[in-house]
Order: structure tokens, then C-alpha cells, then sequence
């Protein structure tokens, strides 16, 4: 049963692959074309380090690297085999979460994976280490358009790891017509099928692109309108979710949610009637970038970590199992990338052109966004709804829960 489930769903996922390439026909033939056989990995570089019987502690988001499930490269292992470093892996759910940690004290990192705006603090903080190029060759890799971004303009502390953006993820059964605004998540029709981001920053910033307003500014008097506006839409919000949207989402519980990009895919694999929409107001763009802490006690094997993660063989097995848009310029344009034409990884720059970067807000802004954020969830929609929808959904059975849950599609094995 498990095996027919697998079938099904790589024949559901390649079928909307397929149909997705069929406008980039003609564009793809001025794109350069890369194969997997040209950039091979020099095996004797990493087996050749200084670092082998020591350990790197490697601290990254969740379901955010190729870990050997459903016939994928485990990175890791092959990091480990390579080197002979010991990698002690652990994830985060959030930037905040893993600021908290850092600042903390209370454990020593040699490698971590902020998102933009959060690099730019951890810098301004004194929290990073200064990378040291000569040991990232793979640097090469990087593509331009991901190179001296705003909050690293001399690229001295993070490599970028992966590329994302905010989109509305709607059920096609259950919203009548394909929508083209976030004020969707505000229509009182589908009041009770509504899922909204469960964290400040992303929820504010659709209030705020609804509103017209830059993600980032800081006066008062724009904070004030987008928290009425997000005031406004508690009375048809469900539920405010994070990684729950995926089995509400995939079991067909809800109508639209917004989320990110990548994730949709992982969705559609377990749902086909679950499409994509680029609301015409703007959305935020998000880089990912591999960094080094001043906790770091192995900054050596980290940087021979960071280079290894962008040798192109590995950056390829990440961004298949990820499903986000990858900075590596090389592995955006291999043969054997499966997602190279996709046009919801990859939309038309027309569609980008107007997102947005979150940058690191002042203490003054981040207080009043966290105090208004504690006020919208005061006597709000709780996860109570939440819990219990997905109670009543796991009665259909162990053997589908278990299908639903797989976070991370793993295509076609491209590698010995």
C-alpha cells in the first residue's frame, strides 16, 4: 500500500512538474545547461583535513536538509564519511528561537542557518564570526543576485543556503476562483476555513502589503492600522498554525493559508486540489544563509562544512529534498535538476519584482509589534480548533497519517 501511495504521488508531483514547464519551452533554450558529471567532488580535499576525530555541532530548521529518507542522499553521513568529523545535528523552529539560544549562552554552535534579517542582527550584535573565503572555494557557486544582499553587503559572515518566498495556498473544491489578493484571508465566505501564519512578522506583513506599507518601516502609526487589520480578520481565521497547515492543508480542512513557497509542493504531492497564487500586492522574499557563531568551537571543519554544502552534487540532493529555490548557479541549471523549470519555485520576475526582504527591526519596533501580536491572541482563535480537526482527521486511519505526514518529497535518485 505504501508503495502504491509513493507511485501515486511521484506520478501526481512530476504530471504538475510537467505541466509548469510548458511555458519556459522557448526561455529554456537561452538557459545554460550543466551536468552532474562535470563537478564532481575532489573526495581527497575533505578526506585530507586537519579536523578528522573532532565534532561539529550544526544547528539548522527542521526538514531543511537531504537526510537519506524515501532514497535521498544523507548529507550528513556523507559529510561524516568523507571528513571523519562527528556532525551533532540539531534543529530549530524559529529565528527567534535560535537567537534566544545563542544569546544565551547555553550551547556552543559551530554552524547555523539564520534567515536575512536575523544575520543582520546577530552581526550588529557581535554574534558572528567572520568567514574566511579561502576555505569556502565553493563560494564560486553562489549566484550574483545572492551576493553582498543588504545584511551581509561585504559577504564576511553567511553563505546563502536557500531562497524562499510567501505565497496563498488555496483548495481549488473550495474557493470559487483562483484569488489575486491576500484580502482572500480576509473574505467573511469562507469564515472558519482560513489559516494565518502563527508568528508577528509574517502575519503583520500581509496586513502591511494589504496596506500598502514597506515590511520594514518603523513608524507607529502603520503598525497601529496593520494590527486593525489584523484585527479584523480574527472572525474568520480558523486557526493560527505553522507546521499544522500541512495535515490540515493536505487533508483538505481548510480553504487558504498563507505560506511558504517550497512547502506548497510537499502539500500537492498529498493533495492535488491544493494550488498557488502570487497575490498582486507583493509578498516577503527570504534568503537562508549558513553562518558561524562566536560560540563556535571547530570554525575550521565549519568552514570546510559550509563548502561542502555548496559542492554541487550536494546542493542539488538539498534543493530536490527541499523543495526551495537554490543560489547555486550551477546546480539552478543542471540537466538533472527536476525542479529547474518550475515556474512556483522559480515565478516570472514580473511576479517578484515588488517582494520584499524582512530587515532586523529596532528594539523600539520589535517591542510594539510583540505587544500588539500578544494583544491580537488574547481571548483569539486559539490552537484548540487546531488539535481537535486533527484528532478527528486521524481517525481515517494509521496508514494515511503516516502518508500525510512525509514532509519532504524525494525524486528520481540522481547519484551512486
Amino acid at each position: 500500500m505504501k508503495k502504491t501511495m509513493k507511485i501515486i504521488s511521484v506520478v501526481l508531483c512530476m504530471s504538475f512538474l510537467f505541466a509548469l514547464s510548458v511555458p519556459f519551452a522557448f526561455a529554456a533554450e537561452d538557459e545554460p545547461h550543466y551536468y552532474l558529471k562535470d563537478y564532481k567532488i575532489d573526495e581527497n580535499y575533505y578526506k585530507n583535513n586537519p579536523y578528522r576525530g573532532t565534532t561539529l555541532n550544526v544547528y539548522n530548521w527542521g526538514e531543511y536538509i537531504s537526510d537519506g529518507s524515501e532514497d535521498s542522499l544523507d548529507v550528513n553521513k556523507y559529510f561524516e564519511k568523507l571528513t571523519g568529523i562527528k556532525i551533532n545535528y540539531t534543529n530549530f523552529d524559529s529565528n527567534e528561537d535560535m537567537y534566544a539560544k545563542l544569546k544565551s549562552g547555553g550551547a556552543n554552535y559551530d554552524v547555523i542557518t539564520p534567515s536575512d534579517y536575523m544575520i543582520e542582527r546577530l552581526a550588529d550584535e557581535g554574534l558572528l564570526e567572520k568567514l574566511n573565503m579561502d576555505n569556502i572555494p565553493n563560494f564560486k557557486y553562489i549566484s550574483d543576485e545572492y551576493k553582498g544582499l543588504y545584511f551581509d553587503k561585504k559577504d564576511e559572515y553567511s553563505v546563502c543556503y536557500n531562497v524562499g518566498y510567501v505565497a496563498l495556498i488555496y483548495n481549488s473544491k473550495l474557493v470559487d476562483k483562483k484569488p489575486d489578493s491576500w484580502e482572500a484571508l480576509w473574505d467573511e465566505k469562507y469564515a472558519g476555513n482560513i489559516l494565518m501564519f502563527n508568528n508577528p512578522r509574517d502575519a503583520f506583513g500581509i496586513a502591511q502589503l494589504i496596506l500598502g506599507q514597506d515590511l520594514n518601516t518603523t513608524d507607529p502609526k502603520d503598525w497601529a492600522l496593520a494590527y486593525d487589520k489584523l484585527l479584523s480578520e480574527k472572525n474568520v481565521v480558523r486557526s493560527y498554525v505553522m507546521d499544522e497547515i500541512f495535515n490540515i492543508m493536505e487533508s483538505g480542512a481548510a480553504a487558504l493559508a498563507p505560506y511558504y513557497v517550497g512547502d506548497f509542493l510537499t502539500m500537492k504531492d498529498n493533495n492535488p486540489d491544493l494550488e498557488i497564487a502570487y497575490p498582486k500586492e507583493g509578498a516577503n522574499i527570504f534568503v537562508d544563509s549558513m553562518c558561524i557563531p562566536t560560540t563556535c568551537q571547530n570554525k575550521g571543519a565549519a568552514e570546510l562544512y559550509i563548502n561542502f554544502m555548496e559542492e554541487p552534487e550536494i546542493a542539488l540532493a538539498n534543493a530536490e529534498y527541499i523543495c526551495y529555490g537554490t543560489p547555486n548557479k550551477i546546480v539552478r541549471y543542471l540537466d538533472e535538476y527536476s525542479l529547474r523549470d518550475s515556474s512556483v519555485i522559480y515565478p516570472d520576475e514580473s511576479i517578484t519584482e515588488n517582494y520584499q526582504y524582512f530587515h532586523n527591526l529596532d528594539s523600539e519596533t520589535q517591542t510594539l509589534m510583540s505587544n500588539y501580536w500578544s494583544d491580537l491572541k488574547v481571548d483569539g482563535t486559539s490552537n484548540v480548533s487546531t488539535y481537535v480537526g486533527l484528532a478527528l482527521f486521524a481517525a481515517l486511519g494509521i496508514a494515511y497519517a503516516a502518508f500525510a505526514f512525509v514532509r519532504k518529497k524525494r525524486r528520481e535518485k540522481y547519484y551512486d
